[in-house]
């Protein structure tokens, strides 16, 4: 099928004759159970799937899940031998870019600090064997947060960390990597359409006069209408955006694609490409809370038994790692979860449990929580991947994916 600038050549020429509509879909691997589900329902799709792993997710440094660049392809790699899957997996970098990664705004990183840092992430990712680089040079922690830079900054900046990564890839002596640039969020100011069409034309300037053209972002990722708190897709300005985009040779790129209400109507507007990843961590909490429900029965009227107590052990690191802050409201003025209603404590402990599912004290309590289940279920872990591998199986029937290999590889 080749590398993703050609699967997604191949998708706007078939596009063109009329013969398919299909959207890739990325998972962001956000935990290890995510990354082996993601892997099962690609395997029973017979469909490809890129893997989009943010800074905060894969690092240098191991990021929350724990994995280096290189130690994510190798797991990626393992789980596709466990599940006998040969087909493209395609492991691609989320939001690279200056200030994206958590630390490096909680360090008050100047920018040549910042953008040395993710320099440096850009060679291990290629030297992993990365397949798509996404530069967000959307973020400038320089300016007042409600001021976002400017379009010029925007492209400058954007247009250097390629030229770093060409220069880079051709030194390590690799083949040619995709690129997918531009944000969905506001603070990148490329939310307004007159915006968003001075980045695609300025940037074409720009890498035009870089000599950087056989570097062209084949995705650029656009506002469509979701976003963290809305699941609308607008098929409308999905379909003007990849108006615009698609004489370049690129296709638009949705993010929060999570929980989306109409994701069929993505493939008929022209969208190219889609990422998941929120959804799945509370599909994952879910899954463990449910089984935990389970435990209790299990081990009711056996005092010689020892609950995991697993979710009580999960909200406390979830605390301790001071994550679930960003997600509070102005009038929530608490310093404990146990301060806030059960249901909102909830919803923050199952939007923050990817953070620190990989904390030694978790990983203790879900394989005591695993061991005291199996005399009634034998397998609790597949019990969680599988939960999460129908939920991506959703998006792959929505998006035309399954059964798509033969198709996309003619």
């Amino acid at each position: 099928m080749g590398d993703v600038n050609a699967l997604v050549r191949r998708l706007i020429h078939l596009r063109a004759g009329g013969r398919t509509q299909i959207t890739l879909l990325a998972v962001c691997p956000n935990s290890a159970a995510v990354l082996e589900a993601a892997i099962v329902s690609a395997a029973r799709s017979r469909a490809p799937l890129l893997f989009a792993a943010t800074l905060n997710q894969v690092d240098r440094d191991g990021g929350y899940t724990g994995w280096t660049p290189a130690e994510f392809v190798g797991r990626m790699r393992a789980f596709a031998r466990e599940h006998a899957w040969a087909g493209p997996l395609y492991p691609c970098l989320d939001h690279g870019g200056p200030w994206l990664k958590d630390d490096h705004a909680q360090a008050g990183l100047t920018l040549e600090e910042t953008t040395a840092e993710v320099k440096r992430s850009l060679t291990a990712c290629l030297a992993a064997g990365y397949a798509l680089l996404h530069i967000d040079a959307t973020v400038d922690r320089t300016l007042p947060e409600s001021v976002p830079p400017s379009v010029d900054t925007v492209v400058a900046r954007t247009v250097d960390l390629i030229a770093f990564a060409e220069a880079e890839r051709r030194r390590l002596g690799l083949p040619s990597v995709a690129y997918e640039v531009g944000t969905e969020e506001v603070h990148g100011g490329l939310a307004d359409p007159g915006s968003f069409e001075r980045f695609i034309h300025g940037l074409r300037a720009a890498m035009t006069a870089r000599g950087l053209l056989p570097a062209w972002p084949c995705f650029i990722v656009g506002k469509v209408g979701t976003d963290l708190h809305t699941t609308d897709f607008d098929d409308g300005v999905a379909a003007r955006l990849t108006e615009t985009v698609t004489p370049f040779g690129s296709l638009i790129k949705g993010h929060y694609t999570d929980w989306v209400a109409n994701p069929e109507d993505y493939p008929a507007s022209g969208m190219g490409g889609a990422n998941i990843g929120p959804e799945l961590t509370a599909v994952e909490y879910r899954a463990l809370a449910d089984l935990a429900a389970r435990e209790r029965d299990l081990l009711r009227g056996r005092p010689e038994l020892r609950p995991s107590r697993f979710l009580d052990v999960l909200e406390r690191a979830v605390e301790d790692s001071g994550r679930w802050r960003k997600w509070l409201l102005p009038e929530e003025q608490v310093t404990r979860l146990a301060d806030l209603h059960p249901e909102r404590r909830e919803w923050l402990v199952q939007t923050g449990c990817r953070y620190v599912w990989t904390a030694p004290a978790v990983e203790a309590a879900r394989q005591s929580l695993y061991n005291n289940l199996r005399p009634a279920i034998p397998d609790p872990h597949r019990v969680v991947v599988d939960r999460i591998a129908a939920t991506i199986d959703r998006y792959m029937t929505a998006f035309h994916l399954v059964d798509s290999l033969t198709l996309l590889a003619a």
